[in-house]
């Protein structure tokens, strides 16, 4: 029960201190006021990370009160004293002191705006604090560089987090699931460094009854620099004393994957704008929350949202602790490829004007979004590789039990190549990389099945040629072609469905009705979706045949028959009709455009022909 105090002291501190902070805030004008680069709305008090540190660090004094005098002691003891940390609270001083710093730094960055350039030498001084005491990554063998990783890892983390504080909850929620999760991994090993995590954790979720949406108080530098900071601190302790127990794999992945969702954001965030010729050190409105608002999420999905990739991200980490190198992949291929398309997903999105997003070429400026696209089919080909490499290898972990892939894993090993080759020269046979991958049809998954078909024959020619596809089960083949067709049919669909959905949600103009479910409704839609021009937004259809009523047509609802015109018009505040079909009928579209007069609407009709420009002789 005592582990369990710190934790519980943290939420009640936090829970007490921060309305008290966000009084003062008021007081002394503390206020963070809406600007056209923030998203906040209005005015809202700041210095949140007051009530933060002071949850985190008065448990953490009590925690490692007796080994303060130990940063005192030359240099050799306090790396004796790093070798064995579960024995000692040498980890949470140097946690303690490392927060102090961070909090120091953020509360004046908060009241006197450092330079990016101070502030960043304030964060690597702390982070070189960390390393002098001897705590590392061990991710290299160099100790050189395996230090100035640590370092590097430790700012990058702090700053990640600093940049994820744009939304109301965002970044509270995600170093709470964060923390929760590195408790997971570091408490059978380390319990005494993982009570930590778990003390931060609950502190964040305490400070979460006042930052979530709608915010009453802000953290502030002060409180996510803190926040960064101790994560980043407490995944080097889980990389840096993982050895023995888990393998290089682990100490590698289960940091990244537990702080994902801050890597993540920073990577996009930091690409895009230095694509497109900004600076990446400016805040903007271009963030993962900001662009899934975009897409049509409300704030609050957005963040929860951000919660729930969080903590997939975490459980995949558990799951590649607990496991072996050989099953680790199976889960930490599919988290990479998930992570991988939501960014090419949101970074077609435009944030900013056409002129902003661009880069330099010779003279002119070319939009960036043109360059992505022009080079699409490459990225393609590298992702295609990644998914035909991962399923062949799926492959082996579904057919055999863990003894057996590994008697098996020879054979595995000297066919993989043979198979990855074979696919892929497969899917450029078939005409895989010659289509347009935002107009999905029956035909290319048609196409698609064939390349897959054609894949697998192909490796089983190869092997049988090579090595007489001896020691090969054919259960493999089977289920690596049900694989490699789940995921090239999956990837392409997830990509039109993405377009369409951001297409639907960003679509402004004046609300229509379209009279009219049938083939033409179809193709008028797809053209409203694809034509801003038209600057109209079809709140549903209208359609004389009752069967469709209650139905939907490419996602928008079949509101009712014409009958249902007036009422309809009312309740969803129609500001015109547009036709999408050819009525012969002169009476009924008489009855149309008195309708449509009556009512102060607009009528429109869609046609689609062909025009003769140069009529043969």
């Amino acid at each position: 029960m005592i582990p369990f105090i710190p934790p519980i002291a943290a939420f009640l501190i936090v829970l007490a201190a921060t309305p008290l902070v966000r009084a003062l805030a008021r007081k002394r004008g503390w206020i963070a006021r809406p600007t056209a680069d923030r998203w906040h709305k209005k005015p809202t008090a700041l210095m949140g990370g007051i009530g933060i540190f002071l949850g985190l660090g008065l448990p953490l004094l009590w925690l490692s009160s007796a080994s303060f005098a130990d940063l005192l002691l030359p240099g050799s003891a306090a790396v004796r004293l790093v070798e064995s940390p579960e024995s000692s609270g040498f980890a949470g001083a140097v946690l303690f002191l490392g927060a102090l710093f961070m909090f120091t730094l953020g509360f004046v960055d908060d009241r006197l705006r450092l330079k990016p350039q101070t502030k960043l030498l304030g964060q690597i001084m702390t982070a070189s604090l960390v390393a002098y005491f001897g705590f590392r990554l061990h991710w290299l063998n160099s100790l050189t560089a395996d230090t100035l990783v640590t370092i590097l890892w430790i700012v990058g983390i702090t700053n990640a987090m600093n940049l994820l504080d744009n939304m109301d909850g965002l970044a509270a929620g995600v170093g709470a699931i964060s923390g929760l999760f590195l408790f997971m991994v570091l408490s059978a090993s380390h319990p005494h460094v993982a009570i930590y995590a778990l003390t931060l954790s609950a502190a964040l979720a305490a400070f979460l009854v006042y930052n979530f949406n709608p915010a009453s108080i802000f953290m502030g530098d002060c409180g996510s620099l803190v926040i960064g900071f101790s994560l980043a601190f407490l995944s080097v302790c889980y990389a840096g004393y993982s050895e023995p127990r888990t393998g290089l794999m682990a100490r590698f992945a289960v940091p990244v994957m537990c702080l994902l969702v801050p890597i993540f954001d920073t990577t996009l965030v930091t690409l895009i704008r230095t694509l497109s010729g900004r600076k990446a050190s400016v805040g903007g409105r271009d963030h993962t929350s900001h662009r899934l608002v975009l897409i049509g999420l409300s704030e609050k999905r957005a963040v929860l949202f951000l919660y729930a990739v969080a903590a997939a991200a975490g459980l995949s980490a558990n799951f590649v602790h607990a496991e072996d190198s050989l099953t680790s992949p199976a889960v930490m291929v599919p988290v990479a490829a998930a992570f991988l398309l939501m960014g090419l997903y949101l970074a077609q999105l435009r944030v900013y004007p056409e002129k902003e997003f661009s880069v330099l070429r010779g003279k002119t400026f070319t939009p960036i979004l043109m360059e992505l696209t022009y080079k699409r089919q490459i990225l393609l080909v590298l992702f295609d590789f990644a998914l035909i490499a991962f399923a062949y290898y799926l492959s082996y972990r579904l057919r055999f039990s863990r003894p057996e892939f590994s008697r098996f894993f020879p054979v595995f090993l000297k066919s993989y190549p043979a198979v990855i080759a074979c696919t892929l020269f497969a899917y450029f046979l078939m005409g895989v990389y010659r289509g347009i991958w935002s107009f999905l049809s029956f035909n290319d998954i048609y196409v698609y099945v064939k390349a897959t078909t054609l894949g697998v024959l192909l490796s089983v020619a190869v092997l049988t040629y090579a090595y007489r596809f001896q020691n090969f089960s054919k259960g493999i083949f089977v289920i690596d072609w049900f694989l490699t067709t789940g995921f090239l049919l999956g990837t392409r669909a997830s990509f039109r469905l993405f377009l369409d959905a951001m297409k639907k949600s960003s679509l402004v103009g004046e609300p229509v009705l379209i009279y009219g479910a049938g083939r033409g409704g179809e193709i008028l839609l797809r053209e409203i979706l694809n034509n801003r021009r038209l600057h109209v937004r079809p709140a549903g259809f209208l359609d004389d045949d009752p069967l469709k009523t209650g139905k939907r047509l490419q996602g928008f609802p079949i509101l009712g028959a014409w009958s249902d015109a007036e009422q309809l018009a009312t309740q969803h505040k129609i500001a015109g009709i547009v036709i999408s079909f050819r009525d012969e009928s002169p009476e009924r579209l008489q009855e149309i455009r008195g309708f449509c007069r009556a009512n102060r609407l607009f009528l429109k009709r869609f046609t689609v022909g062909v025009e003769d420009l140069e009529p043969a002789p």
